[in-house]
């Protein structure tokens, strides 16, 4: 992992030494050698979480951060982090954009916290095991399931878990920060206390390069895409790299509705995704 603090002279430095890679292979077999690697660090994982999340205390939380981890280093995906996640004891409802499955395990590895995703992921083959280990929490956003989903994230801020939340409502093309829907706010607005951390996302290099604009779809993950076919292009390429920008903690008692919050989320993380495309170090806030 590189955070802010270790970019010197304008190169990124790494906290854990040198970042090992798969020796140069054709691409197809690098692509098997890393599939495989995820699918045995998913077993791997997987046995322990699924007696952990019906047992008290913390690992149940802790275990998927270090899973995420472990798919990172599978993928060849670097992370590096700007900004500190939120601090004060209360559990964080982090916002932001969303525009690959690979925003997963990124967001995965830096922060402990559970995943709001769409119903339809509760049914995918294998990946819905994944999620349901990680205790996702999946909404349809309908009138008929909506109480009980809002009472769900409720439970889950008032177990103090963190939730990662993407309110454009679905993934983007990589060029651009679509519209934050305010509807996906509705949390924000509950008398629970907790935090809003908004969060910018962007995949900046590609085989070692600054990503170039052509090159920015390749890591997106839109419209009907297959996943065995996006995991197969970006897995035969390497020097992988994702930064994510945590912004400072957002003032809930300054009397922001969710529609007032939805455009001032959207605002800061649309502006910082824009400088970390252009390859400018933003500085939190």
């Amino acid at each position: 992992m590189i955070r802010a603090g270790d970019i010197r002279g304008g190169r990124a430095v790494p906290l854990d030494g040198a970042w090992p890679e798969f020796p140069r292979l054709p691409g197809g077999v690098l692509v098997f050698l890393r599939v495989a690697a995820c699918l045995l660090w998913t077993v791997l994982c997987g046995i322990p979480q699924s007696v952990l999340i019906f047992l008290p205390g913390r690992a149940k939380a802790l275990l998927p951060r270090l899973y995420w981890w472990g798919c990172c280093r599978c993928l060849g995906l670097r992370v590096r982090v700007i900004g500190e996640p939120a601090g004060g004891g209360l559990p964080v409802v982090y916002v932001g954009n969303h525009s690959s499955w690979m925003d997963i395990p990124a967001l995965g590895s830096v922060l402990t916290a559970c995943f709001i995703a769409k119903g339809e992921v509760g049914k995918w083959p294998i990946i819905s095991i994944v999620a349901r280990l990680g205790r996702t929490v999946f909404v349809s956003r309908k009138a008929a399931t909506a109480a009980k989903e809002n009472a769900d994230i409720l439970q889950r801020l008032r177990q103090r878990d963190n939730l990662v939340l993407f309110p454009e409502g679905t993934t983007s093309d990589g060029t651009r920060v679509m519209p934050f829907r305010s509807a996906f706010l509705a949390v924000a607005e509950t008398e629970q206390p907790h935090v809003l951390q908004p969060f910018t996302i962007v995949y900046d290099q590609l085989d070692f390069l600054p990503v170039r604009r052509e090159d920015r779809t390749l890591f997106a993950w839109f419209g009907d895409m297959d996943l065995a076919s996006h995991l197969s292009r970006i897995a035969r390429h390497r020097g992988l790299r994702v930064t994510i920008q945590l912004h400072p903690p957002l003032d809930r008692g300054a009397g922001l509705n969710r529609k007032k919050l939805a455009q001032l989320t959207w605002s800061q993380v649309a502006q910082s995704a824009a400088e970390i495309r252009r390859n400018r170090n933003s500085c939190p806030g």
